[in-house]
């Protein structure tokens, strides 16, 4: 592997410039708020990889057509019949070095510069840049800026005849799932041999990426008074009752798949019984046959659930109509399904990219929920999630986001050395 690679005043300069936009789309800011400044952002960053040769060959946003799928999530749909403009807001951008060459000959890099909505004031302090996209994505951003650098520097021949093209996207957060960003790039053929998405890893190649399904368990019942609880249907106790059952007998149901017991809400209000609410659920799955068969185990515990509920509470005054009533007035929704799961092998592209000094995680190792899906069924093609920091360890989606320039270096170091092995490896089959 490279050494050595050091973040210029510019790089840093120019991460700080991008955290400071605020680029969260309208699914994480909600309908009122203003447009994200991602054109902005996407200008920014393609001002500064054009100082290393590339130039831009799509920058646009995606047609409506793009929101005419059966699995596109109705949360994206909803958001855009009441946003005006809301697909303009979030254009792509994708650049290329060099003329166009064909996939078997391209490497393709995919990052998103939207994030999710809140975080801390952008700063650096020492070594550690803080703000909303340091480590999702905007780090990883830039430092694939410097090693691009790198490679262009040591590589002879790229751009000429080894590709590389780099998406910088939208619409990967607030559960949009990249319908509009990067599945638009993925089918217009902006891909390559190998596809890799820059997301934190913690430096270690990850060949996969779950799908997840999103469950709205929702009560539509009557509200009552509190002076009379037993008038109405009381959604918070039935909603509870359900919450606390899925979460018992739902994870671990199916392998392959993860469970998140989210949101709960009925009302706000302490005298007054609500008789409806809604319980949102995500299941997170590897596998397309393990997403079938999640929605089937869900749909099971919720029936056994209800009946559960019904037998449990009708003999107390208070809930007796909600328990009769549990099963003509609770309803299963869902909001997304049918998204696909990446499962990468190539033994080809495996032996390159370890040959290079990276490597895998372990094959039990969790996978995270990315564009990278959109991926899953391109033929001859090797795709990873690669990239710098952890998730978790640093804050992504937290209150104090942040990413340490030793890590984008590194990140940086390896993607040198990826692109130069792609380069070897590609002339040499030449």
């Amino acid at each position: 592997m490279t050494a050595g690679i050091r973040l210029s005043p510019a790089d840093r300069e120019l991460l700080l410039h991008l955290v400071e936009l605020p680029t969260a789309g309208p699914m994480e800011t909600g309908p009122d708020a203003g447009p994200p400044r991602l054109h902005e952002a996407q200008t920014l960053y393609a001002k500064a990889a054009a100082e290393l040769g590339f130039e831009v060959v799509h920058h646009a946003a995606p047609g409506p057509e793009w929101l005419d799928r059966p699995d596109v999530p109705a949360q994206v749909r909803d958001m855009a019949r009441r946003v005006d403009g809301f697909l303009d807001g979030q254009p792509s951008l994708v650049l290329r070095l060099g003329g166009a060459q064909p996939p078997e000959r391209t490497l393709m890099f995919n990052v998103h510069l939207d994030t999710v909505a809140g975080g801390p004031p952008p700063r650096l302090a020492g070594d550690r840049f803080h703000g909303r996209g340091a480590v999702d994505a905007k780090g990883p951003a830039v430092a694939l800026l410097a090693g691009l650098r790198a490679a262009v520097d040591r590589v002879p021949g790229l751009g000429t005849d080894v590709g590389v093209l780099v998406q910088a996207v939208a619409g990967e957060e607030g559960g949009a799932m990249g319908v509009f960003g990067t599945r638009p790039l993925v089918e217009q053929g902006w891909t390559g041999r190998i596809n890799v998405f820059c997301e934190p890893t913690r430096g270690l190649l990850v060949p996969r990426a779950t799908a997840a399904a999103t469950a709205r368990v929702a009560v539509a019942g009557t509200d009552s008074i509190d002076d009379h609880p037993e008038a109405g249907h009381n959604a918070s106790v039935l909603l509870g009752f359900l919450a606390q059952h899925l979460a018992r007998t739902l994870p671990g149901a199916v392998t392959d798949g993860r469970v998140c017991v989210a949101g709960l809400h009925t009302g706000d209000a302490h005298n007054k019984v609500y008789g409806t609410g809604a319980l949102l659920l995500n299941l997170a799955y590897r596998t397309a046959d393990a997403g079938r068969a999640q929605e089937q185990a869900l749909e099971r515990a919720l029936h056994a659930g209800v009946e559960e509920f019904a037998a449990a509470f009708a003999g107390l005054p208070d809930f007796a109509r909600t328990a009769r009533d549990a099963r003509r007035i609770t309803e299963l929704a869902w909001l997304k399904r049918g998204l696909p799961a990446l499962d990468s092998r190539d033994p080809w592209a495996e032996r390159l990219l370890t040959g290079a000094g990276l490597s895998y995680a372990p094959a039990d190792a969790p996978a995270c929920t990315c564009d990278a899906i959109w991926t899953h069924a391109l033929p001859n093609a090797h795709t990873v999630v690669y990239g710098p920091g952890d998730l978790d360890a640093n804050g992504a989606h937290a209150a104090d986001e942040y990413v340490d320039a030793p890590d984008l270096e590194r990140y940086a170091d390896g993607v040198a050395s990826l692109v130069a092995a792609f380069a070897s490896a590609t002339n040499g089959s030449s």
